[in-house]
């Protein structure tokens, strides 16, 4: 069995969940840490026992790096993967792949033509509630699909988009609600319901004052089979509630609060069934109100599943063009926010 290691790209809480997950794995080390600014990473690099590179150049030349995560801004996530790629280096890039479907394109041409591997983290597919809807989606269990819906009524404090230049900005950000939070559900619609065709929606910055990007979203969606549905998406609605899925099927109703099941309602289950697989009583993960009340326990499963592509030479379950598909539809979605207008998704 092969040991990889990692180098990550900033320093930040996500590069921290990266570095947590990372460091459960049998097969896989984090090799240092690197970023814009050098203390920084020192810092970084100290804590976690690691080293610290001065900067992505020095640590493509290290031959312990096998794989490059890249933690930085959203809108700063092209270069360093890029640069790995043509280095012949694998890659993880933090959610979303970019902010434009132009940029996350480039990347995932890059690693094509390097002939390396690609993931976006969407480490909530690898949750056991929603692995287990899948499998009863993939079953038929769910019928024809009618409707699908995504609810993340989060709040987010002015002090939470004070604490970086970059946060609720277009430029590095590349939206609001929608772009950062929502997208884990937005993901997971695509992953379950199947391509979104349409969109049309309305988003505004409702409750911030120093906001460029929007605060609270709401779309409608029409799905390729033909199933309509909602998202929405928000930072503005104190105290914030757990994010809910949705889905509807001619053979019933299944709910996700969190990461737990909290509606199986199908034709074909049994009370014993639908007692063991729902969970209403779990408690919330808090993340609707605190960004850093989160497991690692999906990211680790998600670097087991990258790192197992690199050993098989299959595909990752969240590869470069899956990531490519959420952002195809943020964009479509903020287009007609602008246009008001209907707005189709171009295939990705």
């Amino acid at each position: 069995m092969s040991r990889y290691g990692f180098v990550v790209v900033g320093t930040g809480n996500i590069a921290r969940a990266h570095v947590e997950a990372i460091g459960l794995l049998p097969n896989a080390f984090v090799a240092g840490v690197t970023s814009h600014t050098p203390e920084r990473a020192r810092a970084f690099a100290q804590e976690y026992d690691v080293r610290a590179y001065a900067d992505l150049a020095e640590a493509l030349a290290d031959d312990d790096v096998q794989v490059v995560s890249v933690c930085t801004p959203s809108g700063a996530h092209l270069e360093p993967a890029v640069a790995a790629a043509e280095a012949g280096r694998h890659v993880v890039v933090e959610k979303p792949l970019e902010i434009s479907t132009e940029r996350a394109r480039t990347i995932v041409d890059a690693a094509e033509r390097a002939g390396v591997q690609l993931a976006t983290i969407f480490m909530s597919r690898f949750s056991d509630a929603h692995v287990r809807v899948k499998e009863a989606i993939d079953a038929g269990r769910l019928g024809r699909p009618l409707q699908g819906d995504a609810f993340v009524k989060w709040y987010r404090s002015q002090t939470y988009y004070d604490s970086a230049d970059w946060r609720g900005t277009w430029t590095l950000d590349g939206g609001g609600a929608l772009m950062n939070q929502a997208i884990h559900q937005l993901d997971l619609l695509l992953w379950l319901m199947g391509p979104i065709d349409e969109v049309f929606a309305f988003g505004d910055t409702l409750a911030h004052d120093r906001l460029e990007v929007e605060d609270t979203l709401v779309a409608a969606l029409r799905y390729r089979s033909g199933a309509l549905g909602t998202l929405t998406a928000a930072t503005s609605l104190r105290p914030g509630q757990p994010k809910l899925l949705e889905l509807h099927g001619s053979r019933g109703t299944i709910a996700v609060r969190d990461d737990a099941i909290v509606s199986w309602d199908l034709l074909d289950v049994s009370d014993a069934e639908r007692e063991d697989v729902t969970n209403a009583s779990a408690a919330p993960s808090g993340t609707f109100a605190d960004p850093m009340a989160m497991s690692f326990e999906n990211h680790r499963r998600q670097f087991e599943d990258f790192v197992r592509a690199l050993d098989t030479g299959s595909s990752p379950l969240v590869d470069g063009r899956e990531g490519l598909r959420s952002v195809s539809v943020v964009e479509a979605i903020y287009r007609s926010v602008r246009e008001g207008v209907r707005v189709r998704v171009p295939d990705a």
